[in-house]
């Protein structure tokens, strides 16, 4: 008997410290509401906390608070240290100033804190870096001032450290984390040199300071290397060099004579795996509509159809299948109106499917065009439509792609609104976002005077699969300056004044507008729709500062649970990409690693 009286005790006992517990959470989220109001006032306080928008809990206890973009304000009250089985705490974009509050230091079991966006200022505290359990941090984009805690070290599971867009000054401290993946630091005031230890990531993680060390350049005014070579190894690569240079010119005697170049061939194309679309508008003056299989040639001028010696040059080793002849022969279908001419589908004889752009307004001479083509047929990347073939002569220019059936991104997004229509998940979206943007960071890794210059929803094709591919890469230096229409400008970087000279930084913009064409599913102009599109970035940036809204999302990535943080995430990162000025715009490299972690973190939680 006395057991049973025991165990009811000891059962009564567990249940008011479980509901004490909660209660301490209940006040500590209180205590927040009123001490910086927005979106969380509208918390029903009649029922549990656990129930209010924002709060997750586990076993009666808040583990998560997320209330990224809530149009909080103001400064944080001693109380979120009372949440005491906190593990993730999300307050970014908001409008919070002031410092962290002390009490912080009792979340031990906080392991993802997100804080960039607000106006937090004074020193980064150090006993952040106590909380053994601490993953990610991201301070990024407040007034934090100061230098950086040496007891950073002391958070040795630390894998994500954000602190870029801040007044932070001093030197870098020797960080050693095995842990640390991603590291940011750029467009502070810090100077000095970058701890060997740092060394491997990537230059954009340190722009925008006066700091000088490996990947930056050296302190002593060079570019930064590796181990100084030895004489002997110095001389070993001169001798190779020399051996080099030598075999090759024995090798282009040997082709000379026997004339055959190998660099391009003018006979046929490999067979089509992908696709290329663009949405349909109306057809160019003149044109004759082929929707319903009419001849390519009834759309190409004579020059093209007797055209002598003129052939196309292909690209690639694979297997040649058709020539001119074949594709003029081929039954065509309008795709679409481009930035730099219509698309057709071309079905030729033995089944084979290309895609055919034939070009407008070409102002370069026929040099000036094979060189740029060159250039563009030797880009071989996954997220990449590649270009097949080229044809030119006085009054036609030709390009052959692959087909790619299912379409643009654009069609996708504003397409059909309809009840048949198939809406794009978050999964899609922010895989679509990435393939994108690798695409384009391969791009610009051909030098820093390769750029896009038309980068679109329009131009992002898309495989069976949904995977990314970039087409029209390389076209814009061909057209006139009058040549692009209005239409683009909602993609178009402030400082882009002739179409032809778009600079990578302009590249970065115009996929930051993509990205939020991608999160708002709204056209950033308008084309292609029957709604007037809208200024993308300066809506979005006029809606943060009244008061975040859930609107500013496409509706159809509301109903996905668990992803509104990744979604504020890579809206962030778009705003960044679209800042007004270039030097502020991260490099395509940087936006390509954020996205891939962004994508990791979701695949974890799922």
């Amino acid at each position: 008997m006395k057991l049973i009286v025991f165990s009811l005790f000891l059962w009564a006992t567990l249940g008011v410290s479980v509901s004490s517990d909660l209660a301490s959470d209940r006040a500590a989220l209180l205590a927040l509401r009123a001490a910086v109001g927005g979106r969380i006032r509208l918390w029903n306080l009649s029922s549990s906390p656990c129930s209010w928008t924002g709060v997750n809990c586990v076993q009666n206890r808040v583990v998560e608070l997320r209330l990224p973009g809530m149009g909080l304000s103001g400064q944080l009250p001693i109380a979120i240290g009372n949440l005491t089985q906190l593990q993730t705490l999300s307050l970014r974009f908001n409008a919070l100033s002031g410092s962290i509050p002390s009490d912080f230091a009792k979340l031990t079991t906080l392991r993802n804190l997100y804080l960039q966006g607000n106006g937090f200022s004074g020193q980064i505290p150090g006993f952040l870096f106590t909380l053994q359990n601490l993953i990610r941090l991201n301070l990024a984009n407040n007034n934090f001032s100061g230098t950086i805690p040496e007891s950073v070290n002391n958070s040795t599971r630390l894998g994500t450290l954000f602190l870029e867009n801040n007044h932070l000054s001093g030197s870098i401290p020797n960080i050693e984390l095995p842990s640390l993946v991603q590291l940011n630091v750029s467009f502070n005031q810090l100077n000095g040199s970058i701890p060997k230890g740092l060394s491997g990531k990537p230059k954009s993680a340190f722009q925008g300071n006066s700091l000088c060390g490996k990947p930056l350049v050296s302190c002593d005014g060079t570019e930064s290397s590796g181990r100084k070579l030895s004489g002997g190894a110095i001389a070993g690569i001169v001798i190779g060099c020399v051996l080099g240079v030598l075999l090759v010119l024995i090798l282009l005697i040997c082709l000379c004579r026997r004339k055959g170049g190998k660099k391009t061939e003018t006979r046929d194309i490999a067979p089509a795996k992908l696709a290329e679309i663009e949405i349909p508008a109306d057809k160019a003056a003149g044109e004759s509509d082929n929707r319903n299989g009419g001849a390519l040639s009834g759309v190409v001028k004579n020059d093209a159809k007797s055209s002598g010696n003129k052939k196309l040059v292909f690209f690639g080793n694979a297997p040649r299948v058709f020539d001119l002849e074949d594709l003029l022969r081929a039954s065509a279908e309008v795709l679409g109106k481009g930035t730099f001419g219509t698309a057709y589908k071309a079905t030729l004889d033995m089944g084979v499917v290309v895609a055919v752009k034939r070009l407008k307004d070409v102002v370069v001479s026929e040099k000036e065009f094979k060189e740029k083509m060159e250039i563009v047929g030797a880009m071989d990347h996954q997220n990449l439509v590649p270009l097949r073939a080229y044809y030119f002569s006085a009054d036609e220019k030709l390009l052959v792609y692959d087909y790619m059936s299912t379409g643009s991104l654009s069609a996708l997004l504003h397409g059909n609104k309809g009840a048949g229509r198939t809406p794009l998940n978050w999964d899609t979206r922010s895989s679509i976002a990435l393939g994108a943007a690798k695409g384009i960071a391969y791009l610009h890794s051909k030098g820093p005077g390769i750029s896009h210059g038309n980068i679109k929803s329009s131009n992002i094709l898309l495989t069976t699969s949904y995977e990314a591919r970039v087409s029209d890469f390389g076209l814009a230096q061909l057209s006139g300056p009058t040549s692009t229409p209005n239409r683009v400008d909602g993609y178009r970087a402030p400082e882009v004044t002739d179409a032809r000279k778009v600079s990578q930084k302009a590249d970065v913009y115009s996929f930051g507008v993509l990205l939020l064409e991608l999160l708002t599913g709204k056209a950033p102009t308008h084309a292609l729709t029957n709604e007037e599109g809208v200024d993308l970035p300066r809506w979005v940036q006029s809606v943060v500062r009244e008061e975040w809204t859930a609107e500013v999302f496409d509706l159809e990535l509301l109903r996905y649970q668990n992803v509104e943080e990744d979604m504020v995430q890579l809206l962030q990162l778009a705003i960044n990409c679209t800042a007004q000025y270039p030097d502020k715009r991260p490099a395509m490299d940087e936006v390509t690693s954020q996205i891939e972690e962004l994508c990791r973190s979701s695949d974890q939680r799922t």
